[in-house]
């Protein structure tokens, strides 16, 4: 008998300590072709790109706007007297026309034109740092949906590998069964066992599959075709000092846009002086009317005086809307503080766990070795092997589980240190 168990457990330990390499036919994907194919499918940053080139056209409608402005303006009327009724001819004049070309120039305008300018040069700011925070977002999410996947596939084919071990088993302990080694009740509990583990297989394919499809979905990608999900390699991106921070400087950003606001009741409030002129054909055709030729010029001044004191509410109006924005700031300052301490802890905690974990995975196989030797002299139960087998293989997955995890707390991290 031990010379049988020998013959057959042999190969039970080589199947158990040299797992089955995975060899895929799928195409292999890594993290950035996703993150590539998001950034170039997203509406979203489509959208905030043409809202940039928009704001540029309107820079250039503004600069417009302050050169001469020329146009050709043409009326013509007609107001008859019939049988003593109609329109004084000392108001109407009968009939008139007029074809003239004007031009009309507004004066002290060049720090309201530069103004608005800086508006929208503020405004177009506004959005690049959306871009940036909204890519940021994408990053993230992609990169979260891509270490689910990964996992699932990795436990995929965990499930595989165990599978394939107690296959093997079952082969083995059906034989001895077969020969009274071991009594029929054990072979059926081990049968239950190996049931279970392919029930569970399964499901996990399934869940691989749809976490896969999920991240197609998120990316823009319309494919049903097998990937391999190649490691993802993370690092935490060197630490910056919060002025940097993207979020932080959207504040900073609408702390400029408030000021100049304000810079626009104020001007709003000055005189404004324009000047025109006209020429051309402008006729009553009462006298001579092939004389009427000519041209015109004058100036416009426009001072406001009292307006219900708008300028004053308006202010107040702007104080509110930067009391709101330094609140939002402040809180977000102590958050982001408080996230990269935890974030910061966590990770050191995953690290740490490592060590734990592979010096558990070198006493298991140390441990399925010796019990290796003892089944040869028939000094150990299978079921005793199989714990042991159990031990090494939950060990690995839960270096696994924890690799995940400090993925994650990587991606975190980095997400907030933009």
């Amino acid at each position: 008998m031990i010379k049988f168990t020998k013959r057959y457990f042999l190969l039970l330990i080589n199947s158990s300590l040299f797992f089955f390499s995975f060899r895929a036919s799928s195409q292999e994907k890594t993290i950035d072709d996703y993150i590539n194919v998001a950034t170039s499918n997203s509406p979203l940053l489509k959208d905030l790109n043409n809202q940039i080139l928009i704001n540029k056209l309107d820079s250039a409608i503004v600069l417009a706007n302050y050169k001469p402005l020329v146009g050709l303006n043409s009326t013509g009327t007609y107001a008859p007297i019939i049988r003593g009724f109609g329109y004084d001819e000392a108001l109407s004049n009968g009939k008139t026309f007029s074809a003239l070309v004007t031009v009309n120039q507004s004066l002290l305008g060049k720090r309201r034109m530069n103004n608005e300018i800086l508006g929208l040069s503020l405004l177009s700011d506004s959005v690049n740092n959306t871009v940036k925070l909204s890519v940021n977002d994408l990053r993230r999410n992609i990169i979260t949906q891509y270490i689910t996947a990964y996992s699932s596939q990795k436990q995929g084919e965990f499930d595989q590998k165990m599978y394939r071990v107690l296959k093997e088993e079952e082969v083995i302990l059906k034989k001895l069964t077969q020969k009274n080694v071991y009594r029929q009740t054990d072979y059926l509990s081990f049968l239950v066992t190996l049931q279970q583990q392919e029930l569970q297989m399964k499901q996990n394919q399934i869940n691989a599959l749809n976490d896969l499809a999920v991240l197609n979905y998120l990316s823009g990608v319309i494919s049903t075709d097998s990937v391999k999900l190649v490691e993802p390699k993370l690092i935490p991106s060197s630490a910056q000092t919060l002025k940097q921070s993207l979020f932080l400087k959207q504040y900073h950003i609408d702390s400029l846009r408030i000021q100049n606001s304000r810079k626009i009741i104020e001007l709003n409030y000055q005189p404004k002086i324009g000047v025109y002129a006209d020429a051309g054909y402008n006729s009553s055709f009462i006298d001579q009317a092939y004389k009427n030729i000519g041209f015109s010029a004058g100036f416009t001044v426009s001072v406001p005086i009292y307006d219900g004191h708008q300028r004053k509410l308006q202010y107040n109006k702007l104080d509110i809307l930067d009391r709101t924005r330094t609140n939002y700031r402040d809180f977000f300052i102590k958050q982001y503080t408080q996230q990269q301490v935890l974030l910061k802890q966590q990770l050191s905690q995953q690290e740490s766990l490592f060590s734990k974990i592979n010096e558990q995975i070198r006493f298991t196989e140390s441990l399925i070795k010796i019990d290796g030797k003892l089944l040869q002299t028939g000094d150990i139960t299978i079921a005793d092997f199989i714990l042991a087998i159990r031990n090494y293989l939950d060990a690995q997955n839960l270096s696994r589980q924890t690799n995940i995890a400090r993925l994650e707390l990587i991606n975190q991290l980095n997400y907030w240190q933009q």
